[in-house]
């Protein structure tokens, strides 16, 4: 390793010091004592160290894999079953076992847990993903840790997000998480297959989306659905919303805390963007217009200037029929679009209460929603 290459490394893991939003995954194999049935012991020591991590002010949020390698021991299937019914069946069977562990994990230190789970269609879906984003915020902001789980009972083939890898990429992209940690029984990335290598080198930094890293990767367990390769390619999508990613082995003894204190633990690969400006470019370039939003000169300088929200009392008058989490522009009186984003509400509630203060968003609609129209993290200056 250069001297370069050594200081960026350093500073990379200085900076997971201050990284205060964590999505931690969890794979299979190590949840469920690769196929022997649930680790209680090593799920507790996982929920020791995230509570750990809470009690120094980060937030996070957990996503396990386990329930259908658990549902597999449960009902008695020699391996994983290939037909898509008898995987659900499997998984709801696990989900109740591996719920329960965890949350009386948390328990013990009087830390609330809630279960979280998601199919693809909820994060494609632009009206579940603000819903599934605030649900998740919420939840943390009240010191809650979210447990998330792909939803395999009801996902089919095509809505599956094929790993949990995935998934925890997905969500720290929901999140604006500071890290993603994907623990694993390997030790991180090495630059040949350890198990036939000898002489095969870990691979201690990296960065997100280097095409060079995926030919070291390896394949996976036969319990869970993703190998080394689908750790690279969540590591490139976490990317996108400026989250950098370690690959790091979850039977090392208090690895998630020794990993908060910068010590050089597994693979660290480090995204290319700071985490508002990838994020706001991803929705920029990803999402079309349904709608536009005319405001007053004040919400446009507001917007231009100071990176605030948008709130409904800059709104002089609303175009189009679009939804919920539908993108929309936002233009100055001379009809120029001056910013782009996801907005809180339909069209017909945007008419209600455009012009009108956040304390009357309750009494004009008959609930309280957001106080913005638009969130600054889902806002972006065209």
């Amino acid at each position: 390793m250069s001297k370069a290459e050594a200081q960026a490394e350093l500073q990379g893991r200085e900076s997971l010091r201050n990284a205060q939003r964590w999505v931690v995954k969890v794979g299979s194999s190590l949840v469920t004592d690769d196929g022997r049935g649930l680790d209680q012991q090593a799920i507790s020591h996982w929920a020791d160290q995230l509570v750990a991590l809470q009690k120094e002010g980060k937030q996070v949020l957990l996503v396990s894999s386990g329930a259908v390698a658990e549902g597999v021991k449960r009902l008695g299937f020699k391996e994983r079953p290939k037909q898509i019914h008898l995987q659900q069946a499997a998984a709801a069977a696990g989900q109740m076992g591996l719920v329960q562990a965890y949350e009386s994990c948390f328990k013990r230190h009087d830390v609330h847990s809630a279960q979280i789970l998601l199919t693809h269609d909820d994060l494609s879906n632009r009206t579940r993903y603000l819903n599934a984003r605030s649900t998740l915020t919420t939840l943390l902001d009240m010191g809650v840790v979210p447990v998330v789980n792909e939803n395999d009972t009801v996902a089919t083939a095509e809505l599956c997000f094929g790993d949990n890898d995935t998934l925890a990429a997905l969500v720290a992209n929901l999140v604006n998480a500071d890290v993603m940690v994907i623990l694993t029984d390997q030790d991180g990335l090495y630059d040949a297959d350890p198990r036939k290598n000898q002489n095969a080198r870990l691979v201690s930094t990296g960065r997100a989306g280097d095409k060079a890293l995926q030919a070291m990767a390896g394949s996976g367990s036969s319990l869970g659905r993703g190998g080394m390769l689908t750790k690279l390619t969540a590591a490139k999508l976490a990317a996108r919303s400026g989250t950098d990613t370690i690959i790091a082995n979850g039977r090392i003894a208090e690895v998630l805390t020794r990993l908060a204190t910068a010590e050089p633990l597994g693979t660290l690969l480090t995204a290319a963007a700071e985490p508002v400006a990838a994020r706001k470019q991803w929705l920029a370039g990803q999402l079309s217009l349904q709608g536009a939003l005319l405001l007053d000169d004040g919400a446009v300088r507001v917007l231009q200037e100071s990176g605030k929200s948008l709130l409904a009392v800059g709104i002089q008058s609303v175009r189009g029929e679009f939804k919920r989490g539908d993108v929309v522009a936002c233009l100055d009186k001379e009809g120029k679009e001056i910013a782009r984003g996801l907005v809180n509400y339909d069209a017909r509630e945007a008419d209600i209460l455009k012009g009108q203060s956040s304390e009357q968003i309750e009494k004009l609609l008959g609930y309280a929603g957001e106080e913005e129209m638009i969130h600054r993290d889902n806002l972006i200056l065209s």
